[in-house]
């Protein structure tokens, strides 16, 4: 059952839609087509005639929130039962109020997340008009969607948002400022599907009171068979779906405060099995694991325990003690302001006393001041020669300190006068060094260049000598053509009497000789005379010579 509260909110965001010029007024027409739509909404019947009653003494023209809101506690929300679905009445108020308010197209969630937003709002927000919601509410409901992200609440990012907001000295947001804080700004970093996963999820445990929800099998009463199907435990229900969008509900089963729940062994071939009797009917379920089972179990008596105990819901009973500790609070708050009001008011009193003695006190001060100038001007002048004393010793310890400075100055100078002269002579050896070494490159290159030259000239010279050779062999190559064509006519002529013989080239006439043993050659006897092969000697050794010249 939802309380007046709740319903008063979501319908507030309805009658402020209706107020265009934006002065807390609705006109009388429009009020009666939304007084209209809420009683169809809620199933009650409408009543013209307690609309005009309420109204009778009002002045003429549009109508104030302030006496609009008592009729709808008054004349229709004290007739509302709980056979109509607060969900409905949710969407209506919300078509009605964010199109005025609200750009969907800015946000990084859809118009359904953006709607789940809002009802979470209207849960959370304090009973004050306008509606808003409490740093305290805004954090609980961001650590709510950053648990079911799977991340771990830090609060860093929302300390350094709740310090951006006191810039502009606010500690609390309006449904539209919390629908962009949530749509815009603070999981942006997130993915759209995880955000909007997340917005369902505790939208579903906050509005919709869903503790704990998943598959299990449950078995038929009348026979053996078991079924599967999506259970959602409710603090006061356990109702089963024939799938997750929970369309089409096949059974449900009352918590209340006789209602047991029991582990069972397993059997017919399923495991994790328990019980849950509410009155005379007995329902019995099978868990997918063991875990899974030990939740259910723990879930289900935690609803039962909250109705023996007659306890809200455990999201209301969270907020309701969120908001008993921020009265408690703001009590803590009051009566420290009125301790500091009275420390304040003591602290007022003993200021007058002391400002009384203060001038006592300078009186005597005055007194003392005349009595003790002329130990003072002693004193003062006892003080400008301690001081003129001070000032010579440190004259005196000044100059002994320069004279320090200038010794160790002048030692420093002559140890790196004598550090420059030992560097300079090295650097002169080395400069005596490459001098040597450079004039020493100097005589090698020029014995090198004097062979060059030296090898230079002996190649030309081999080189003449061997053009003078080719001339020469020029010439005898022509001697001989002449020689042979001479010894050829000759021979012509003289067919009987001479043979002619052909050896290495050359033709000679074979004619009667001397007695001595003749010459051999590889090229056979009587191949050179004596006189040939002195020539050819002295050929050769021109040759020979001639290739030693070149080498």
């Amino acid at each position: 059952m939802w309380d007046q509260e709740e319903l008063l909110k979501c319908i507030w965001h309805a009658f402020t839609a209706l107020d265009v010029d934006l002065r807390g007024k609705v006109s009388k027409s429009q009020l009666k087509v939304l007084s209209v739509n809420l009683c169809a909404v809620m199933k009650i019947p409408f009543d013209l005639c307690e609309l005009e009653k309420h109204f009778k003494g009002e002045e003429p023209g549009p109508l104030s929130n302030q006496g609009y809101m008592p009729y709808l506690s008054n004349y229709i929300l004290n007739k509302v039962q709980d056979n109509f679905d607060i969900l409905e009445l949710f969407k209506f108020c919300w078509m009605l109020c964010y199109k005025k308010n609200l750009s969907i197209q800015h946000l990084r969630i859809s118009h359904d997340d953006a709607y789940k937003v809002w009802c979470i709002f209207n849960l959370l927000s304090e009973s004050k008009y306008p509606l808003y919601i409490v740093n305290q509410e805004i954090e609980y409901l961001l650590k709510m969607l950053t648990s079911a992200m799977g991340d771990i609440w830090s609060g860093r990012n929302f300390t350094e948002y709740h310090l951006e907001r006191n810039l502009h000295d606010t500690n609390s947001l309006t449904v539209w400022e919390l629908i962009e804080l949530v749509g815009m700004h603070f999981f942006k970093n997130k993915s759209v599907r995880t955000l909007s996963t997340a917005i369902n999820e505790v939208f579903e445990e906050l509005i919709l009171g869903i503790l704990k929800q998943g598959h299990m099998v449950k078995r038929c009463p009348k026979g053996k068979n078991w079924t599967e199907y999506w259970f959602v435990l409710r603090t006061n229900s356990l109702e089963y779906y024939v799938s997750e969008d929970l369309m089409e509900i096949k059974g449900i089963v009352v918590i209340d405060s006789n209602c047991t729940v029991e582990s069972l062994p397993d059997k017919d071939g399923k495991s994790c099995i328990f019980s849950i009797k509410s009155g005379d009917t007995s329902f019995v379920v099978s868990a997918s694991d063991k875990m899974k089972k030990r939740e259910w179990i723990k879930a289900i008596e935690k609803c039962i325990q909250i109705q023996k105990l007659g306890m809200l819901p455990p999201q209301r009973q969270a907020r309701e003690e969120r908001r008993e500790q921020r009265r408690r609070q703001q009590v803590a708050e009051d009566k420290l302001m009125e301790q500091i009001k009275k420390l304040l008011a003591t602290n007022e009193n003993k200021q007058k006393q002391l400002e009384t003695l203060e001038k006592m006190r300078l009186q005597v001060e005055e007194q003392v001041a005349q009595k003790s100038s002329e130990l003072e001007h002693s004193l003062l002048r006892a003080k400008e020669l301690e001081n003129m004393y001070h000032s010579l010793q440190e004259a005196l310890e000044d100059e002994r300190q320069a004279k320090q400075d200038q010794e160790a100055k002048t030692e420093l100078q002559a140890r790196l006068l004598e550090e420059e002269v030992l560097k300079r002579a090295e650097l002169e050896q080395m400069h005596l060094n490459q001098q040597r070494a450079l004039s020493q490159s100097q005589t090698q290159r020029q014995e090198l260049e004097a062979q060059m030259q030296d090898q230079e000239r002996r190649l030309q010279e081999a080189t003449q000598q061997l053009e003078r050779l080719e001339r020469q062999r020029a010439r005898t190559d022509q001697h001989y053509q002449d020689v042979t064509r001479k010894l050829e006519h000759v021979a012509n002529k003289c067919n009987n009497n001479i043979v002619i013989t052909r050896y290495e080239g050359l033709l000679r006439l074979t004619q009667p000789g001397h007695k001595r043993p003749h010459l051999i050659t590889n090229w056979g006897p009587s191949a050179f005379t004596e006189g040939e092969l002195e020539v050819r000697k002295r050929f050769w050794q021109k040759n020979k010579n001639w290739s030693a010249a070149a080498e």
